[in-house]
Parts: structure tokens; C-alpha cells; sequence
């Protein structure tokens, strides 16, 4: 029989690398995992959801390095997806084993609509299902978490009968999907509490949500099941996810914050208590999120809540008078408690390496030592360019050494030439793997197009542009400029990001980074003859193939 779980606190359970990384281009290679991996457990989440072990042999060895590095004693617990399957749950044993806590996480949809049309089986044999798989990751793990995909368009009399099932067979936390955001606040709470009044056995699980923001409604959706009785809350960095995305974890844990005298009664707590509601340290908060956007390539909007750009700004004449006055005018929270502080002059072109790597740890990379000679030789190349060097241009610098893109070509020199009377030119020279030095010039509408047409005469493989942003680090005419792009190959998406002061050799650099990308994904599927003129692939190679359970396709949660 489970133990009677805590509830007078909310489990904060992310799955930026498994859920969120099922965005269309934000695929992330092992290494980037891991970084991330690390930054979460440095923000305090309590479960990390690291992949899906049984998906591909890249998926097992990102959870194993992470169950390795990250999941030790004092750390987050692991966690893998597994569906209700024997071969995933032991891929997911196996990926989460060298961990401290490890947590299989399997699932199974149970909505009349799932039933009939993906998994083509009867309620009866889906709930012997459950239990059965339940019960058989329970035999490797003492933690078992269970999902009802498509839980808010279930019968709830059906799942109440599944949820009794999975816990009496050893299911420690039941999670409650709204897998294509379809609910709405009141009809999610009343829900939750569905569950809490008619599932006998409810008092040995942890309730858990997972939502989807579809309609807008993902954050208000979870925290009325707070109110009803969740206490663990799957979210992910920026909202990241499929589709309109998941619920995004800065989000709700600032309203848990900021708002917690409210939230506290249903929770046990008295109303005046200060103690926090989650174990997140919300001072991580902005630095994860940054971490997650460039290692992505997914942009945060500027009116984006908590993290925005403009979350913080004021412009309006009357609210910046408020806040001069008394910053609790018109803001709700510091910004310095998600860790957004002022720019700072930190470092010159006088400091040392040691200086800087101290600067670096204070700001939360910890960097190898090769990352740390070339992050060290671009600070000197930035601080002789800039007067005035903040933490947000080490952190641009930092953040760019530690995206461990495989590097099949690299970038010798770009040089343009452009005017208001003039062709735009641009000259590229490229080395490939073998260490040849390949050059093209192309004339394009302006001189990222010149650049970019230039770097596909070289590299000649086909792909389309359908995203360019670029954003400034800092204010100032010498400010460094962050470059995104996406591009597309064969119906998938690759992102590549870079920071210069110099935004044309930025963007040189960021589509360099995403055209790597697309190699190294090729790499292992197809031969591929680098070099000017000569390509040969397999185009038919390059989808990733469907997620199939019983001859029917499934998008995990």
C-alpha cells in the first residue's frame, strides 16, 4: 500500500525536455539536454521528465546522462515516459537507473474517443491494461506515476474506476491530462474534485495535472485545480510544448508566489504564512528562461507574462510616475525575485580568466574548460569593441559556448559589401569536416540574403528559411545582437542561434549553427558527400518516424 503523501506543498514536475521538446524546432541534442537538465535542478524543480527512454537511442542516453549527473541525492528525482508498454517501461528503467529518485511515468488514454479510434479497444481491456503496467513499472521503481491521456474528455465515472485500479497496483502520483486543451477552469476544478469525493483510495496518490494552452486557459486551468486538490503541477520553461504549448512554469509559479495568501488556506496553511508554496528558487526564474530560449531557438515574446522583455517596462507617463514614486503602484513583484537585475558593469578588457570564470559561476554557467578558453577569447574580443561589458552580454557569450551543436562546418569569414547604390555582395568561407577550406560569393536582396545564398552554394543542401529574429542583449548603438532562425528540411525544423556585435556575422553564424543541425540529424541515416556540388541523400530518410501503439498513431500527452 502507497504511504499517505504530503499536501500541504505543490510538487513543481517540468517536462521542457520531453513535452517541450516535442515543439516543432526546438529539437535538442544530448549535451544541450543536459545543460538544461542542469539549470533545472538549479532552479529547484522537484521531478524533471528527462525523455521518452523508449523513442530513440538519443532519448535514452539524454535521460541516462541526466539520471547520471543531475539525479543525485540531494537533486531532482528523474523521470521517463513510457506508454503502457513492457519494452517502454524497460527502457525507462533502465535509462532512469542511475539515478538517486528515479520515476516511471506511464500512460494510456482512456477518453471514448481515444479508445475507439486510436487504440481500437474496449474500456474493460484498457483498464486491465492499466493495472497490469502499472503494477510491472512498479516492479522496478518504488515511484510510478500514471496518466489518463485525454483525461478531460473521459467519462468520469470510467475514470474514476481506472484511477482506483492504477493506485491500488502501486501508482505513487495519477495525472490528469488535459491533452488538447480542451477544458476550462470551473469544469477542470470540479474535476479534480470529481476525483478526490469518488476514487476510494485517492489519499495514497498525489493528484497531478498537465495541461495544454490551447484556448489561453493552461495557468488558470491548474491553479483551480490547486484550489480542488492537485499538488503536483507538470509544466515547462517559456510554455513550450506542443501546439500552443504546455503550461508555462514561470507563470504559475509567480501566481503561486505573488498570491499566496490567497492559495494558502487550501493548502492547510494560514493565511498569513510567508513560507513559499513550491521549492523553486524564482531567482533562476529569468536565467532558465533565457537558457531554454537560445538553446531552442524559441523565442519569448516581448508581452510574454514573467519573462517578457516588457514585463517590467512602464511607459505609460502615469505609471512611470507610480512607480518612481512607489514601485508597488504598478508592480505586482521585483523584478530582481526572478532574477532580472539592472545592467551591471562587471568586467573590462583589463580582467582576467579568472575573474571572468568567478563572474560566469556567479551568474550560474559552469563551464568546461574548452568552453571556457573560447567563451574567455570572446570576451576579449567583445570588451576591446565595448566600453561598457554587462552580465547580459557574458551571459549571450556564455550561453553561445555551451550550445554543444555539432560542428560539421564552421565559419572562416564572411564579408559583405552593401549600400543604398549597391548590389549587396556577400563572400563566405567555410571549412568542412575533412578540413577543407570551401568559398562561394552570392548577390542577394540585402546582405543577410546575400550571405545566407552564399552559404548554400557551399554547403548545397536544399532547405527553406521560415524564420529570422533578431533581437538586442544590451541598449546602445555597441549593444551585441542575438540571432534566431529556423529553417526547414523535408517537413522538419531546425533552429540555430548566435550573438555578435556584428549581426551579419551573427546571422552567418546562427544559420552555420542550424545547417549543423540538419547534418548532424542526417548523420547516421544517410552518406552524405560534404563539399561544393556533391550531395547524396536519402530524402525519404529524414521524417522521424510515428510513435505507434497498436497500429495507431499517439502524440504522448
Amino acid at each position: 500500500m502507497n504511504k499517505q503523501p504530503q499536501t500541504d506543498r505543490i510538487i513543481i514536475f517540468d517536462t521542457t525536455l520531453r513535452d517541450g521538446e516535442q515543439c516543432p524546432g526546438a529539437t535538442l541534442n544530448v549535451d544541450e539536454k543536459l545543460v538544461i537538465a542542469r539549470q533545472l535542478a538549479r532552479l529547484g524543480v522537484d521531478v524533471i521528465e528527462a525523455g521518452f527512454a523508449f523513442a530513440s537511442p538519443g532519448d535514452f542516453e539524454a535521460v541516462e546522462k541526466i539520471a547520471k549527473a543531475v539525479g543525485t541525492e540531494d537533486g531532482p528525482v528523474i523521470c521517463s515516459l513510457a506508454r503502457a508498454i513492457k519494452a517502454d517501461i524497460q527502457a525507462a528503467a533502465a535509462a532512469i537507473k542511475p539515478a538517486a529518485k528515479g520515476r516511471i511515468h506511464t500512460f494510456i488514454s482512456t477518453s471514448d474517443i481515444h479508445l475507439e479510434y486510436q487504440l481500437k479497444k474496449s474500456k474493460a481491456e484498457v483498464l486491465a491494461i492499466a493495472e497490469e503496467m502499472v503494477a510491472y513499472a512498479k516492479s522496478f521503481v518504488d515511484d510510478v506515476e500514471f496518466s489518463t491521456m485525454d483525461a478531460t474528455r473521459t467519462d468520469p465515472e470510467y475514470l474514476y474506476q481506472v484511477l482506483e485500479r492504477a493506485i491500488a497496483a502501486g501508482a505513487t502520483t495519477i495525472n490528469i491530462p488535459d491533452t488538447v486543451g480542451y477544458t476550462t477552469p470551473s469544469e477542470f476544478g470540479a474535476l479534480i474534485k470529481g476525483i478526490k469525493d469518488n476514487v476510494p483510495n485517492i489519499d495514497q496518490a498525489i493528484i497531478s495535472v498537465h495541461g495544454h494552452n490551447d484556448i489561453g486557459l493552461a495557468v488558470a486551468n491548474f491553479l483551480e485545480a490547486v484550489k480542488n486538490g492537485a499538488r503536483q503541477l507538470e509544466c515547462a520553461i517559456n510554455g513550450i510544448g506542443e501546439r500552443a504549448g504546455n503550461t508555462a512554469l514561470e507563470e504559475v509559479v509567480m501566481a503561486l508566489h505573488v498570491r499566496r495568501q490567497y492559495y494558502n488556506p487550501f493548502l492547510g496553511r494560514p493565511v498569513e504564512s510567508e513560507a513559499p508554496l513550491t521549492n523553486i528558487d524564482t531567482r533562476q526564474i529569468y536565467k532558465t528562461s533565457r537558457l531554454v530560449s537560445n538553446l531552442t531557438g524559441m523565442l519569448v515574446q516581448p508581452n510574454k507574462a514573467i519573462v517578457g522583455a516588457n514585463a517590467f517596462a512602464h511607459e505609460s507617463g502615469i505609471h512611470q510616475d507610480g512607480v518612481l514614486k512607489n514601485r508597488l503602484t504598478y508592480e505586482i513583484m521585483d523584478a530582481q525575485s526572478i532574477g532580472l537585475t539592472e545592467n551591471q558593469i562587471v568586467l573590462g578588457k583589463h580582467s582576467g580568466r579568472n575573474a571572468f570564470r568567478t563572474r560566469l559561476r556567479e551568474l550560474g554557467f559552469e563551464l568546461s574548460e574548452t568552453e571556457l578558453n573560447k567563451a574567455f577569447i570572446r570576451f576579449k574580443e567583445l570588451a576591446d569593441k565595448k566600453k561598457e561589458i554587462s552580465d547580459w552580454d557574458l551571459e549571450a557569450i556564455a550561453n553561445d559556448e555551451t550550445q554543444q551543436t555539432p560542428e560539421l562546418f564552421h565559419l572562416e569569414l564572411v564579408q559583405v559589401s552593401c549600400g543604398n547604390q549597391a548590389r549587396p555582395t556577400a563572400t563566405v568561407y567555410l571549412r568542412n569536416p575533412a578540413g577543407e577550406e570551401l568559398m562561394d560569393a552570392a548577390i542577394g536582396t540585402g546582405p543577410v540574403d546575400a550571405v545566407y545564398k552564399a552559404i548554400n552554394r557551399v554547403v548545397n543542401v536544399p532547405n527553406e528559411l521560415i524564420e529570422f529574429s533578431v533581437q538586442s542583449v544590451t541598449k546602445g548603438i555597441d549593444a551585441m545582437g542575438e540571432v534566431t532562425i529556423r529553417l526547414r528540411h523535408n517537413h522538419r525544423v531546425f533552429s540555430g542561434h548566435a550573438a555578435n556585435t556584428d549581426i551579419i556575422v551573427a546571422s552567418a553564424q546562427a544559420y552555420v549553427n542550424a545547417l549543423n543541425r540538419l547534418y548532424g540529424s542526417l548523420q547516421g541515416d544517410q552518406t552524405l558527400r560534404i563539399g561544393r556540388g556533391e550531395s547524396s541523400m536519402n530524402e525519404s530518410g529524414v521524417t522521424e518516424e510515428s510513435v505507434v501503439v497498436q497500429g495507431s498513431m499517439v502524440n504522448q500527452q
